[in-house]
């Protein structure tokens, strides 16, 4: 209900409300509307909140010792046979499995977790995972699918004794990843980032004028931003209360 978008609705439809009883109320409201809209959907804005997200950590490089383990969290996925695995996986999953890859690559001594449920395929996100990556070269006994995760939380609290005292590499996206450490260092294990998805690239670029127009994209890349924020939020909330 407090995502971007949402909120434009509801003052739309409080606008249509108030329309015959409260005119001036009325426009307010359509105000309220057009401004959110126009300062969620500007690149500026957009940038800006997501930024502050994914700056938290830096993308992996090497680690100084063995890694034990490389965990990789879950998307989501499509099923369809006619497809092979790779190109069943959403934009997030196919960002998590490049990555896990490119970590494998450099410490092929590594065991791999995937992780995540399907609500509709019978193959959860984590199995199709591993099938995509072992179709590009990684041997399936290096692979370990866990299937039962819905969320970040059930993942660290699943994954979390496996690894426990481990060297282990997170993946998840850029904006993911400052509330999944927090959920696995609760669970007492501290992983090296490895964040990937970036949505900002390079905020501090030569713009063009179009950088300065409303966007569509802009606007959901926003309230990934927003999403994001306030889910952590409510998970220092939870914290406090726990």
């Amino acid at each position: 209900m407090i995502m971007p978008l949402n909120l434009v609705f509801i003052f739309l439809l409080l606008s249509v409300i108030f329309f015959n009883s409260k005119p001036a109320k009325s426009i307010k409201c359509l105000l309220s509307a057009l401004i959110l809209l126009f300062i969620a959907s500007m690149p500026v804005t957009s940038d800006s909140l997501m930024a502050a997200i994914e700056d938290d950590y830096q993308p992996f490089s090497r680690s100084s010792t063995p890694v034990d383990y490389i965990v990789t969290l879950g998307g989501w996925h499509t099923e369809n046979a006619a497809l092979p695995a790779t190109m069943q996986l959403n934009n997030d999953s196919l960002h998590r499995m490049v990555e896990t890859l490119r970590v494998y690559k450099i410490h092929p001594e590594a065991r791999i977790i995937t992780s995540g449920h399907h609500k509709t395929d019978p193959v959860s996100n984590g199995e199709k995972m591993k099938q995509a990556l072992v179709m590009l070269g990684i041997p399936a006994q290096k692979i370990i699918s866990e299937n039962f995760p819905k969320d970040t939380e059930e993942e660290a609290l699943l994954i979390s004794p496996r690894v426990q005292g481990s060297n282990v590499v997170l993946i998840t996206n850029a904006s993911h990843m400052p509330r999944a450490i927090n959920y696995f260092n609760q669970q007492g294990v501290y992983p090296i980032a490895a964040p990937t998805g970036y949505w900002v690239k390079n905020i501090d670029e030569d713009k063009d004028w179009r950088y300065y127009l409303p966007s569509s994209g802009k606007l959901y890349q926003a309230s990934k931003a927003w999403y994001e924020s306030v889910a952590l939020m409510v998970q220092w909330f939870k914290t406090l209360l726990s």
